[in-house]
C-alpha cells in the first residue's frame, strides 16, 4: 500500500479512466531516486482492469542500442506487426533487424509505434527508467505519445529528476518529498519501536524521501 501520493494517484486514476474511455494521454513521472515513482507505476498497473498493459523498463547498458528499448516493449505483441500499413511495418522490421535493413526512418518507426498502439487499445503504456532508454526507442514512443488523442492509449514515463529523456511536450507530474503526516506514517510502518528523538532525527534527514525513510533505520545499530 502507497502511503500518501493521494494527489498524485487521483491523477493517474484519471488517465486510465480516460483510456477506458476511448481517450488518450502521456504523463510523465518525475523525481528524485527513491521519491516513489515506481510505486507509482505498479500502482496504476494494478488498477488497469480492463486496459491490456505493455511495460519496460530503460536498462543503462542498453542505452547505447538503437530501438532495444522499443523492442523489449513491443516484444509481446510482435505478430500484431502484419496489421500496420505496409510502409510501417517494413520500418518497424527493420529496426528490429525482421528485415531488410534501411526502412526505419524515424518518421515511419514512429507511426508504426502509434498506430501499433492505437491498435491494441485500450492500453496502458508503462515505460520506467525512461532515462536510460535509448535515443531511438525514446523518439518514437514520444513520436506517438505527442499524437494520441481518441485511441485509448494512455502512456506512463517515470524519469529520474534531472535526467534529460527527450520527452519534451507532454504533461509533467513532479513528484516531491512526503508530508510530515504521511512520512511519520511509513516510518512507523516500518520502525514502529524507534526512540522519539532517533525517530525525529530519521524524519528529518530523509526529508520525505520514501527509500530512505525505509532504509535509513536499517542501518542503525541499538545503540
Amino acid at each position: 500500500m502507497i502511503v500518501g501520493r493521494e494527489a498524485e494517484q487521483a491523477v493517474l486514476g484519471e488517465l486510465l479512466d480516460e483510456a477506458r474511455a476511448g481517450r488518450s494521454g502521456a504523463l510523465v513521472l518525475r523525481g528524485q531516486p527513491g521519491i516513489g515513482k515506481s510505486a507509482l507505476l505498479e500502482r496504476a498497473v494494478a488498477r488497469a482492469d480492463g486496459l491490456r498493459v505493455l511495460r519496460t523498463a530503460g536498462i543503462e547498458s542498453e542505452a547505447e542500442l538503437p530501438f532495444a528499448g522499443l523492442h523489449l516493449l513491443l516484444g509481446p505483441v510482435l505478430d500484431r506487426v502484419d496489421a500496420l500499413p505496409e510502409r510501417q511495418a517494413a520500418a518497424l522490421r527493420s529496426a528490429f533487424g525482421l528485415g531488410p535493413a534501411g526502412q526505419d526512418g524515424p518518421l515511419l518507426v514512429g507511426l508504426a509505434v502509434l498506430s501499433l498502439l492505437a491498435d491494441l487499445a485500450p492500453l496502458l503504456c508503462v515505460v520506467d527508467d525512461a532515462h536510460w532508454l535509448d535515443r531511438a526507442s525514446t523518439e518514437a514512443l514520444a513520436f506517438a505519445a505527442r499524437r494520441v488523442q481518441r485511441e485509448g492509449v494512455a502512456l506512463l514515463f517515470a524519469v529520474r529528476g534531472g535526467a534529460r529523456a527527450r520527452l519534451d511536450g507532454m504533461r509533467e507530474l513532479p513528484l516531491w518529498g512526503l508530508d510530515g503526516r504521511a512520512s511519520a506514517a511509513l516510518l512507523a510502518q516500518h520502525a514502529p519501536d524507534l526512540a522519539p528523538p532517533v525517530r525525529d532525527r530519521v524524519l528529518a534527514e530523509s526529508e520525505g524521501n520514501p527509500l530512505a525513510l525505509i532504509e535509513l533505520h536499517a542501518s542503525l545499530t541499538a545503540e
